[in-house]
């Protein structure tokens, strides 16, 4: 009986997470197009070495992380592709997402110090995925990092 109850909680929750994650996602990935505007003016690379360095009156490393998980519905759908092979775009859009938070949230840290420019960029990842109670759950986390300058 227990079991039974489970895999009807199981497909409830399929139509759940397709709906209500995909209307989080869609909100998250509309406030990621308005920041990444609103913060376009900012110069952003991976270079190592500084342009003009005497120029440069401060400089700090600038981070950003996030960890976001999926819904109900795209793990259910990750998993059953598992079970055939291809490409796992929910896997990409979870990674997409994770990506340009992250790079977002080292900009609004660069912004604190009053920072025009981002260089060094990298990015670390970390698959935290499948942690118990939440058994097939696609969990990532993001960490981007640079050296935000802020010019005389």
């Amino acid at each position: 009986m227990d079991s039974l109850i489970a895999l009807i909680w199981q497909i409830l929750m399929i139509p759940v997470g397709f709906f209500v994650g995909g209307a989080q996602e869609r909100r998250h990935l509309r406030s990621l197009d308005q920041r990444e505007g609103a913060l376009s003016y900012l110069t952003v690379n991976n270079l190592k070495r500084v342009t003009d360095p005497n120029s440069v009156r401060q400089s700090a490393m600038v981070v950003g992380q996030v960890v976001i998980a999926t819904d109900y519905y795209k793990s259910f759908v990750t998993s059953l592709r598992n079970l055939v092979g291809g490409e796992m775009k929910s896997a990409q859009s979870l990674l997409l997402r994770a990506r340009r938070e992250a790079r977002l949230r080292m900009l609004e840290e660069a912004i604190k110090i009053g920072a025009q420019e981002v260089w060094n960029v990298r990015f670390g990842f970390s698959n935290i995925a499948q942690m118990r109670g939440r058994q097939g759950a696609m969990q990532v986390e993001l960490l981007a990092y640079g050296t935000a300058v802020v010019r005389q």
